[in-house]
């Protein structure tokens, strides 16, 4: 067998994309016939999914699986809108916020567990995934709470079919209440934190950097004014105030009444907020500027 050199894998990446260990195993696999190689990834669906992951995937599902006192959830990108709808997807990421439920939150581990009903990994599946759909897929985050005593509720904004949509957010609350109870204001919590997008529990919670940031930005909002130093610090102290109850939950206006302080209503209801989480689909990546999908697709049939 012909000895698989540094120069030949190199030559394999350049020609396909594939990872290191992936054009490994394909001459490993072909006896070093780089030809061979090349059609053996392709097969595999490596070649088509690495050329596909440097491609901009910010579309996709949010997805949630939950018991009483646990619940995960799962961020899967796609590239377009089109593919959320796609049985296959949605069936994949339904069974990985299932299977975070069950193992954890860490994404490498999750890529390394096996997918049920197949000898495959979850990353295989997803490499799969990508070559039968032809788009850029990532497995982007992921998410598990717990509580000892009380529950995990969670809601899902723009669902699709149930635990998968748009927003998704994860409560963890507890009490003297019955679990029911609790059920009912941990969602009606998750709907008000979808809609608000809270930075926070509390005003210690808030992170220095973004206080820092929003302070700067006020000093100089208010220097504009012309106001003297003294004035200019009381202005920016009644605005940060108005600052923590826009982005601190227990400072928000209750979404579900227009009046009542979120820390109100729990503590009219016993309840202890332990934590939260909301996944927006696609925040935080970074997208290019130019025509939508469907925009392109409109151009090149010539629309």
């Amino acid at each position: 067998m012909p000895e698989i050199t540094t120069a030949l894998v190199k030559d394999l990446r350049e020609r396909t994309g594939a990872g290191v260990m992936d054009c490994k195993r394909a001459l490993t696999e072909t006896e070093g016939e780089l030809e061979a190689a090349v059609d053996w990834l392709r097969k595999k669906g490596l070649a088509a999914a690495a050329k596909r992951s440097g491609r901009i995937a910010a579309e996709g599902l949010v997805g949630v699986a939950s018991e009483s006192r646990r619940a995960a959830m799962v961020e899967v990108n796609s590239e377009t809108d089109f593919v959320a709808r796609n049985d296959g997807f949605q069936a994949f990421v339904e069974t990985v916020a299932k299977l975070a439920l069950r193992v954890g939150d860490d994404i490498e581990g999750l890529k390394a567990e096996p997918y049920p009903g197949s000898k495959q990994t979850v990353g295989e599946r997803l490499t799969e995934l990508v070559a039968t759909i032809g788009e850029n897929i990532t497995l982007r985050r992921a998410k598990v709470l717990s509580v000892t005593d009380g529950v995990v509720a969670s809601y899902v904004h723009a669902a699709l079919r149930p635990g998968l949509g748009k927003i998704g957010v994860l409560v963890a609350v507890r009490g003297a209440s019955e679990l029911s109870v609790l059920q009912t204001l941990g969602r009606q919590m998750g709907m008000h934190i979808a809609a608000t997008r809270p930075m926070a529990i509390e005003i210690a919670g808030v992170d220095p950097a973004a206080l820092e940031r929003e302070k700067a930005i006020l000093v100089e909002q208010a220097r504009a004014s012309g106001r003297p130093d003294s004035i200019i610090e009381k202005m920016v102290e009644g605005r940060i105030r108005k600052f923590y109850e826009e982005v601190v939950l227990l400072e928000q206006v209750w979404v579900h009444d227009g009046e009542s302080r979120v820390r109100a209503v729990l503590q009219k209801a016993g309840v202890e907020l332990v934590g939260f989480e909301r996944f927006q689909l696609g925040e935080g990546i970074d997208r290019p500027e130019g025509p939508d999908f469907a925009s392109e697709v409109a151009a090149t049939a010539g629309v």
